[in-house]
């Protein structure tokens, strides 16, 4: 009898102890949900203000409230969640980057796709280098207390070079505008996605190689993997896209429930991401050109109705995740644990961070400019002049989640860590994080508009309604083409002549000759649909007949 009153008051305690622990957690993620909304609303009332933007703004509050609950607690904790890059790239990171594919302007991005190749992966290169061989020289002089001539350092700063070149995608979204900007954001942007990914691959890169005997075996075993990674990465995230396209265009889910068709794509999408990942791939890569695959094809196989579901869906998850990320990046930044273990020695925390966000601002300087005199050498048309040079150097500057994942892994276990030198490097990481967004991100809108004064609103065309370019548009320059006459008889040069005077748009032109003959009458895609009840194409025609008997 005893045991057994023995074992029920254990219960009870175990039981109390569970409910205790689940209250909190009710409070902490109530708490956390009202200040998403908070951000959403002050972010409102702030939309036509220069300066502020939602990330910012939610950075700021996410700031402010891990002070109040540092001071509520009595100095024991300062966030409510603890940083888990698990949660970031699992979670958060995908709706973001798939959004951005779904919603990019493809002709922009992909008329400048090699200078976004060259930027992301080959500027990423040489950021990568200048950061690690600058901290080896600072901080050996610094005398900051790490290793550097030992195994552990030839891990060290090469990883230490990863994370502080990845710059934040998802902060670009914020402070450049697609309408406005679209020559920049396409730039910028689609370099940041590349960017990402070429960060990750290095970081891992360092983690797999001993990089102490660099050698030409260890380089070319380091650039194979990045292209056997990039290469698979994309075609994965193709696949996917392509796959959903032909299951929504054969079986017509919208016969029967529009949530079908919007049910498939958004966990298509999310497949894609977590196969990529499955298989040691980049899933950001892959969830990017998932996301234009599905805009371009999957998107015109549904209803009316999931068009317009899935384009807000998509949008609100992205926008949701970004204030999330923000807001949590805010909140984690005064976690005590770190900063009392470097509190000993506040000029030197001060030294690397400054140290680190300079090594930030020469690397990004050091491709930015030579590069695009590079990308110009190439191009007759859209060259990157200086002023948007210096537009994308600075809006490359800001450096957020993926740098704080990335040094999350290196230097914590679980979050945790009572090593001086790893918290010297996270704390000197979210200060990096927290100046580089706010003051870079603050001065970004204002700089766009001193450099650019005279920039034009571009034609805003329906989202994702993709006009296609007709070839006197492709083809405009008085060597390549010549219209005469009403009949607009247009005279072409040769294939071998347009490749060489005009590359990008050449393949651009016989990529639509190759895509309305052969992929959209197999994957679907606008005016590939054929008619069958309840298809996306059911309702159009019967507008057209609406229109047609108003107008008798």
């Amino acid at each position: 009898m005893d045991k057994m009153g023995l074992g029920s008051e254990t219960m009870k305690r175990s039981a109390n102890y569970l409910s205790t622990s689940d209250h909190a957690s009710v409070v902490a993620i109530a708490l956390f949900v009202t200040l998403l909304c908070a951000c959403i609303v002050i972010g409102h009332l702030l939309e036509e203000n220069r300066w502020m933007n939602e990330s910012i703004t939610a950075l700021i509050i996410g700031v402010v409230t891990g002070i109040l609950i540092l001071v509520t607690s009595r100095g024991k904790s300062s966030h409510l969640l603890v940083f888990s890059e698990d949660l970031f790239f699992i979670y958060l990171l995908p709706p973001i980057i798939f959004n951005a594919g779904f919603q990019v302007k493809k002709k922009q991005f992909f008329r400048n796709f090699m200078t976004i190749i060259l930027f992301g992966a080959l500027g990423t290169l040489i950021s990568f280098i200048i950061i690690s061989l600058g901290a080896i020289a600072f901080f050996e002089r610094m005398n900051v207390g790490l290793a550097i001539g030992d195994y552990l350092g030839t891990r060290l700063f090469p990883a230490i070079g990863a994370i502080f070149a990845a710059t934040d995608s998802v902060c670009t979204l914020q402070v450049l505008s697609q309408d406005e900007t679209p020559l920049l954001y396409s730039l910028v942007f689609g370099e940041g996605v590349v960017n990402d990914a070429t960060s990750v691959v290095l970081f891992n890169a360092v983690q797999n190689f001993d990089l102490s005997d660099l050698s030409a075996g260890v380089a070319i075993k380091l650039l194979g993997n990045f292209i056997y990674l990039f290469i698979s990465s994309t075609v994965l995230g193709v696949v996917a896209g392509l796959l959903s396209a032909y299951i929504i265009k054969k079986l017509y889910f919208g016969r029967h429930s529009t949530d079908r068709e919007v049910a498939i794509m958004m966990l298509m999408a999310y497949l894609s991401y977590m196969l990529a990942e499955l298989f040691y791939l980049s899933g950001i890569l892959t969830v990017f050109f998932c996301g234009i695959v599905m805009s371009h094809y999957t998107w015109h196989n549904v209803t009316q109705n999931s068009r317009v579901t899935t384009k807000h869906t998509f949008a609100t998850l992205s926008f949701v995740a970004e204030i999330f990320i923000f807001l949590y990046v805010g909140m984690d930044a005064l976690d005590m644990e770190k900063w009392r273990v470097v509190s000993d020695s506040p000029k030197t925390s001060l030294s690397v961070s400054a140290t680190l966000l300079g090594l930030v601002l020469a690397g990004r300087a050091a491709f930015v400019f030579p590069l695009s005199f590079l990308s110009n050498l190439t191009k007759k048309s859209e060259k990157i002049d200086f002023k948007q040079q210096v537009t994308i150097w600075w809006a490359g500057l800001m450096r957020g989640a993926v740098s704080m994942a990335l040094a999350y892994n290196q230097f914590t276990r679980d979050g945790h860590t009572q090593l001086h030198g790893n918290a010297l490097l996270i704390t000197s990481t979210i200060t990096v994080v927290l100046f580089s967004t706010v003051v870079f991100g603050l001065i970004t809108k204002p700089l766009v508009r001193l450099l650019m004064p005279g920039t034009p609103m571009s034609f805003v065309v329906p989202l994702l309604g993709e006009s296609q370019d007709s070839v006197s548009e492709l083809f405009d320059d008085n060597e390549a083409l010549e219209t005469r006459g009403e009949g607009r008889n247009l005279v072409r040069p040769s294939s071998l002549r347009m490749l060489l005077t005009t590359p990008t748009r050449t393949v651009h032109y016989y990529w639509r000759k190759f895509d309305d003959s052969f992929m959209r009458p197999v994957f679907g895609g606008r005016g590939f649909v054929p008619y069958v009840p309840g298809s996306p194409t059911e309702q159009s025609m019967h507008n057209n007949w609406w229109h047609g008997e108003a107008e008798m």
